[in-house]
């Protein structure tokens, strides 16, 4: 391959202008004026936005008009990075994310995709980006970021619903070594080009159970919807239309649909999948004639070049650099591996994304769920589901496209064979999903789908190694034992269960310390008391627990320093550092922890509350914590344990533990002739610290005390404490 002189160039220095006149003409505000005057939002007493409309457009207009007052920042800063502008923001060190988004959509590309998307759906992104410049129009003080004027293409960047979504996996590492070196990486541990998880950074993933009328005390289905997001990512809505609009849930913040949640007839629980739907092709690709070829098959095809100039803040002043980019049929070229182009594949489907996310909410039962799948691009997530008619669905990935199982594809493949390319889509009928099953309850806590119902679960022998890799869990395993012995539930009931304050990953580990310590010859006095505690702790999590803080610190401890004679999974190796590590070695690692907690908190015998803390100072999008400040006691803890109700914590220059991720809008629903649920958000409903709502469910939250959900029309108006029209607030 001769060597290819396509590198970026720098550099254009452009001065930060003045902010221009109004960017929205006279006609379009009378257009929206006259929209929002039929749009009502009612406040609940928690700041809970219910906004009515006439069509389904207003109702999206009034759902993005209460985002924007509720979190603006976090709305814009959502699309700046989807669009591919963050840079301009943030510096330099945000130009590769950019890159990666434009690898997939160029701005022209998305306009098109808008343009042929179907009238309805144009119309929801009018409104979607009407609501959004209201907002900025009719709140002059508000200084945008970058975003001065919403465009009604933006959506199509940011269609599926999930934080990051699949994008995500593509490394921008990666992606910069390529356009800036033609440098390759070594591959990561799994032997291929993606990102993958930081084995100490706090699992990310979710609950979701669905429960049939046989095990409830009404008779009537029930939903779990537990997401373990970044708190403050997605907040608590409710959007109402004379068209048939219903739906009462978790947004992400801004978009259009709500991600997660119900209504009068259907509910949706989205959990991870880790069925493969991203494939790496190892491009041939050769320059001949002055054009850029890469080989399939027998054939030479071109590479399709074009560029794109990004800008990037440095101090008071915007930079430019122009990039090429590159594409097979594949996709794009993300990276190197050795000398050769990679070409990443993943869904990007963006009008049937769109019309798969918002058309979920408006179905009635599972007849038409299951119709709505067929669409087929909720790509990153599996879907638990319950419905008024009492059936319980669970469908494990969406998006599955058909491989020759000859080939490897969680590994890179030859792009140039043929046959190693995507066959179309499974239909929904040929990937995992259960329905009705015999023991009346299903599960996923981003464990294995072959236990989500017990033994009448799928069976792996069934599908492609493809479908499903993910092993079990400690949640997976902590809901199972809970759902096998459910009987005559109630709302409360679910809750209780799902804050179970088990913690199954230490049931080994623990006593396996003990064992080594009672085998030990001579005994180590400094630790005895320490190991009493241990001893006689239940491997239940709480705020007065002094055994949690002591297993917490080991556990983490351990997983750091601990001998790892590798190809577990993480169950085996916490099962392992109890059973078949060194007895020496697990002594060591406890005095270790026992030595850190003394030097940070005066003493190894201090309760989990007084360590892992509940705090929200500010309402900037990265947290800010003091230990000096107020914080609230927090007796949950992180879902790496097998923690059903996650609580995320780290160190972020403190020595307490405070909380960013795990359990943030939760909610139970019950199914039947009308609707009942109720729900918790992780601090509040606002993101501006003046507001009454910016942290008046903590205390809720951490005692557990969920409040109802407001649905129909008479209890939201029971409990509205402001009435406006978008505009007038």
């Amino acid at each position: 391959m001769k060597k290819l002189c396509y590198f970026p160039f720098l550099i254009l220095f452009i001065f930060a202008g003045c902010q221009s006149q109004s960017p929205f003409s006279s006609e379009e505000l009378e257009g929206w004026e006259q929209q929002a005057s039929e749009i009502e939002i009612l406040r609940d007493d928690f700041g809970v936005p219910h906004i009515y409309g006439k069509t389904d457009a207003d109702a999206v207009f009034g759902l993005m008009y209460a985002q924007a007052e509720d979190d603006f920042k976090r709305v814009e800063r959502n699309y700046i990075w989807a669009i591919g502008r963050l840079a301009e923001v943030e510096g330099e060190d945000e130009l590769y994310s950019d890159l990666r988004a434009r690898l997939f959509m160029s701005k022209e590309e998305a306009i098109e995709h808008y343009e042929n998307a179907p009238q309805w759906l144009k119309e929801l992104c009018d409104a979607w980006a009407a609501g959004l410049n209201y907002y900025l129009h009719t709140n002059p003080n508000v200084e945008p970021a970058l975003l001065n004027r919403f465009e009604p293409w933006m959506p199509m960047y940011f269609s599926e619903g999930s934080i990051g979504g699949d994008i995500e996996r593509v490394s921008t590492r990666r992606v910069q070594a390529f356009y800036e070196d033609r440098a390759s990486l070594a591959l990561n541990e799994f032997g291929n080009g993606l990102t993958v998880i930081d084995p100490y950074e706090e699992p990310k993933g979710s609950n979701g159970f669905a429960i049939a009328g046989e095990h409830t005390e009404s008779g009537n289905a029930m939903l779990l919807i537990n997401p373990h997001t970044s708190f403050y990512f997605r907040g608590e809505v409710h959007a109402i239309s004379d068209e048939g609009l219903n739906a009462y849930g978790a947004v992400t913040w801004g978009q259009f649909f709500i991600y997660q949640g119900f209504n009068e007839k259907t509910g949706w629980m989205h959990t991870s999948t880790y069925a493969d739907v991203i494939d790496e092709f190892k491009q041939v690709i050769e320059e001949r004639d002055g054009q850029l070829k890469y080989k399939y098959g027998d054939e030479w095809r071109d590479v399709e070049v074009s560029e794109v100039t990004l800008k990037y803040k440095e101090g008071d002043e915007l930079l430019e650099k122009t990039f090429p980019i590159y594409r097979t049929h594949h996709g794009p070229i993300t990276h190197m591996i050795d000398d050769q182009w990679v070409a990443t594949s993943l869904m990007w489907e963006p009008v049937k994304a769109l019309e798969q996310s918002y058309t979920r909410t408006k179905k009635n039962n599972h007849d038409e769920f299951r119709e709505m799948m067929d669409i087929r691009t909720n790509s990153s997530n599996n879907t638990v589901f319950a419905d008024a008619e009492g059936n319980i669905a669970y469908y494990h990935g969406n998006f599955i496209p058909i491989r020759n199982t000859q080939f490897d594809h969680t590994q890179p493949v030859d792009g140039s064979n043929p046959a190693t390319d995507w066959q179309g889509l499974h239909p929904v009928d040929e990937t995992i999903t259960i329905l009705n099953p015999d023991n009346g309850w299903i599960q996923n806590a981003n464990s294995t789908p072959f236990t989500a119902a017990a033994e009448f679960s799928p069976k792996r022998e069934d599908y492609p190694g493809y479908m499903s890799s993910a092993p079990e869990n400690f949640r997976g395993v902590h809901a199972i034992d809970l759902l096998e012995e459910v009987e005559n539930l109630t709302l409360d009931g679910l809750i209780e269960l799902a804050y179970d304050p088990r913690l199954p990953a230490f049931e080994k580990m623990i006593p396996g310390l003990i064992e080594a310590y009672d085998s030990s010859s001579p005994k180590d006095e400094t630790i005895a008391e320490a190991i009493e505690v241990m001893r006689n702790w239940d491997f239940t999590t709480s705020e007065e627990s002094v055994a949690m803080s002591l297993a917490h610190f080991y556990g983490m401890n351990y997983l750091r320093n601990g001998e790892n004679p590798g190809g577990m999974n993480f169950m085996e190796r916490m099962d392992y550092y109890g059973e078949g590590s060194p007895e020496e070695e697990r002594l060591a690692i406890f005095k270790q922890t026992l030595e850190e907690l003394e030097e940070d908190f005066g003493t190894w015998n201090t309760p989990w509350g007084e360590i892992n803390r509940f705090q929200r100072l500010d309402g900037s999008i990265a947290p800010n914590f003091d230990d000096d400040q107020p914080s609230l006691p927090v007796g949950m803890a992180s879902s790496r344990w097998g923690a059903l109700a996650s609580y995320g914590a780290g160190h972020y220059g403190n020595k307490k533990l405070y909380g960013t991720s795990g359990n943030s809008f939760i909610a139970v629903v019950e199914f039947g002739d009308t609707v009942t649920a109720k729900s918790l958000l992780a601090g509040g409903q606002s993101g501006d610290p003046d507001s009454p709502h910016f942290f008046d469910q903590a205390e809720r939250y951490i005692n557990v005390n969920f409040k109802d959900v407001a649905y129909y029309r008479d209890d939201v108006e029971a409990r509205a404490e402001e009435r406006y029209k978008p505009g007038e607030r």
